[in-house]
């Protein structure tokens, strides 16, 4: 006889009676009440036979592990302590992890933070651009970046705890995040995006002469994220080959760079000592073709052009003080240089080719439809910023950093304004 016959049989049968009756310290209950008034006042009977009849009706394999888990579920779930600390993040500065309690588990994240955090701000009420990063400016500690006040309504400790709730919401459905995050944005399709591999750091990155940010590789023939992974490591490390090795039939790069142009900058990228976009680009089209992926790998650039825009001209020599000045490039110089560039080299994608106020001539350089143009400094993850360039047709791509945000609900806002564009055409 299985369980539901044996169910049946007893259908006449209270369960509260077939339970078994500890023994309680009614006490520790706080009033005087016997174990039946206890179970009749929060209606265990009932709660605890419907519960194993569903476990009978599901034919539970282990229906101690499946009546736990049903009876959490009609819990409801509610943040019962927060608590957060001052870590340091990968690159050795102080950030917030924020722990998020609720009576069914703990949520346990660290704020991101890129090396733009918030700029020409004044008050959280007064925001001009960017999420204010708080941090504590004390310089005898940390110098200045500490963070033991973000909790002041700084956006590191908003974020964490905000992306902490909605790993708890993520959690309570029993979904993966990034389907969550994708029901709360109303998204229906979801599109798995190209990962993109800094090899080439220059600009505010790295310590050479470089003046753009970054050279990335983008696997965009990839048959899936983990081959394309596995395409943009092997293509970083054969870059590294390319840069140490002293003799070769394709290039004597030590050479020209010594040992120290396999130093990397800020975000992983290599940074030798590079003097023009062309010589960084054939370092990259050299390591893409040596590593087999000529035609399954594009190359994306962070121009970063802010760092280096002086007045309306743009000091491609900004970061050599013996030749600073001497190689100014008006915005109409650029928009040709990144044309030539777009014919000669696999490029898909460039970010912020101009100042983050020039809108003019990012439009209009968008408007060529030569590659995707994506708004970083020039957006800023600022809602009334992305809906301008929307309406304008200012560039058709947008970098999203949550360490620019205030919440997970303004991410939320934003991802709402993406047009998903395939960079590899």
């Amino acid at each position: 006889m299985d369980l539901s016959d044996n169910m049946e049989q007893n259908k006449g049968t209270s369960f509260k009676d077939s339970i078994l009756l500890l023994d309680f310290d009614l006490k520790e209950l706080g009033s005087q009440m016997s174990v039946q008034e206890y179970l009749d006042k929060h209606l265990l009977s009932r709660k605890i036979e419907d519960v194993v009849n569903a476990a009978v009706r599901a034919k539970a394999p282990d229906p101690v592990l499946f009546i736990s888990n049903h009876t959490r579920k009609a819990v409801c779930c509610v943040i019962t302590k927060i608590k957060a600390r001052q870590i340091l993040d990968s690159k050795g500065v102080p950030t917030v992890e924020v722990d998020l309690y609720t009576n069914k588990g703990m949520f346990r994240v660290v704020a991101p933070s890129g090396t733009s955090s918030g700029i020409f701000l004044s008050t959280y009420a007064n925001l001009t651009y960017e999420a204010l990063e708080l941090r504590d400016g004390d310089n005898g500690k940390y110098l200045g970046k500490g963070v033991s006040r973000a909790g002041q309504l700084g956006v590191n400790a908003i974020l964490a705890v905000s992306i902490a709730a909605c790993k708890a919401g993520a959690a309570e459905k029993e979904v993966p995040l990034y389907k969550h995050i994708t029901d709360l944005s109303g998204k229906t399709n979801l599109v798995l995006p190209v990962p993109a591999f800094t090899v080439i750091s220059g600009g505010k990155h790295a310590g050479n002469n470089f003046s753009i940010q970054e050279i990335m590789i983008l696997p965009v023939g990839a048959n899936s994220f983990e081959e394309a992974v596995q395409m943009g490591s092997e293509t970083y490390h054969y870059l590294k080959i390319i840069l140490i090795q002293s003799q070769s039939e394709q290039a004597i790069i030590i050479e020209k760079y010594g040992r120290n142009g396999c130093n990397v900058g800020e975000d992983g990228g290599f940074s030798p000592n590079i003097s023009s976009f062309t010589e960084g680009l054939d370092l990259v089209k050299q390591e893409i073709d040596r590593a087999g992926y000529s035609e399954r790998i594009k190359i994306a650039m962070d121009v970063a052009a802010t760092d280096f825009c002086i007045g309306t001209k743009y000091d491609l020599d900004y970061k050599s003080p013996n030749k600073s000045g001497q190689n100014f490039k008006t915005a109409e110089d650029m928009a040709e240089l990144y044309t030539e560039l777009c014919k000669v080299y696999p490029i898909v994608s460039i970010e912020d080719p101009f100042d983050k106020d020039d809108w003019e001539h990012t439009k209009l350089f968008t408007s060529l439809g030569i590659c995707q143009v994506a708004g970083d400094d020039l957006l800023m993850s600022n809602p009334k910023r992305t809906e301008k360039a929307i309406d304008e047709f200012t560039c058709n791509a947008l970098v999203l950093k949550k360490d620019e945000e205030l919440d997970e609900s303004h991410v939320q806002q934003q991802s709402r304004h993406i047009v998903i564009q395939d960079p590899g055409k």
